[in-house]
């Protein structure tokens, strides 16, 4: 993965057809996805449960992008290789997932794989300051982790000061929840390069009419490009 800050769309694989992952993931990369977004929920760091490491592998050979595996889990370290050997390209834990996030960035990157660092909205950009060399992304929650489709938080600040923090240092700031035409140019000014968007990319559309993702995913991306 080089790395650049060019708009990234990362559509959320929780707003698909669970019955039909493989040819959904084929079908919006085709319509345009850069990353690959997936969920995982374990019912106890969140109120919901979604996909475990089986999964991610079963799905990984669909994938011609990059593999983002987002992890609402606790704890995380147990977890590590099996998501490795799955096929994730990013793995991201939550800073309040555990008492020891420094420890399980070096975990994630010795096992092979770029780490990201996410922050629920009652988490300030202060929390990752002294982690920031150890990371490739961080990912700003806009919405509470757990369910996808929820009322967008403004997080604008918290992005600026990030992306501030950031400096010149090759990480991404990756926004999850919320993200539409309408929300998403805010972040996009504000210092974010990944927008997760769920129900926003696969609204209308399915595996036989897939047009529908595209327009979604380029309404998104001239929204933004309205600020350049």
């Amino acid at each position: 993965m080089a790395f650049d800050r060019s708009l990234k769309v990362a559509p959320s694989i929780l707003a698909a057809d669970f019955a039909n992952f493989g040819a959904e993931i084929e079908a919006v990369e085709a319509q345009g996805a850069d990353w690959i977004h997936v969920d995982v929920m374990d019912g106890h760091f969140v109120p919901n449960l979604t996909f475990g490491p089986p999964l991610v592998k079963a799905i990984r050979k669909h994938i011609k992008t990059v593999m983002d595996v987002h992890l609402m889990i606790a704890p995380v370290d147990p977890y590590i290789d099996a998501f490795a050997d799955a096929g994730a390209d990013i793995l991201t834990a939550h800073v309040e997932a555990g008492p020891h996030i420094h420890r399980t960035l070096q975990a994630i990157r010795g096992a092979g794989m770029k780490a990201g660092v996410a922050l629920n909205p009652g988490t300030p950009a202060s929390a990752v300051e002294e982690i920031l060399d150890l990371v490739d992304l961080v990912c700003v929650m806009t919405v509470n982790p757990g369910f996808g489709g929820q009322k967008y938080i403004d997080m604008t600040g918290k992005v600026r000061k990030l992306r501030s923090m950031i400096g010149d240092r090759p990480v991404h700031i990756e926004i999850d929840g919320g993200m539409d035409p309408k929300t998403a140019p805010e972040m996009w000014a504000a210092g974010a390069d990944v927008l997760v968007a769920g129900s926003a990319v696969f609204r209308g559309g399915s595996v036989s009419d897939p047009a529908p993702y595209g327009d979604n995913i380029r309404a998104i991306r001239t929204a933004c490009d309205t600020l350049v």
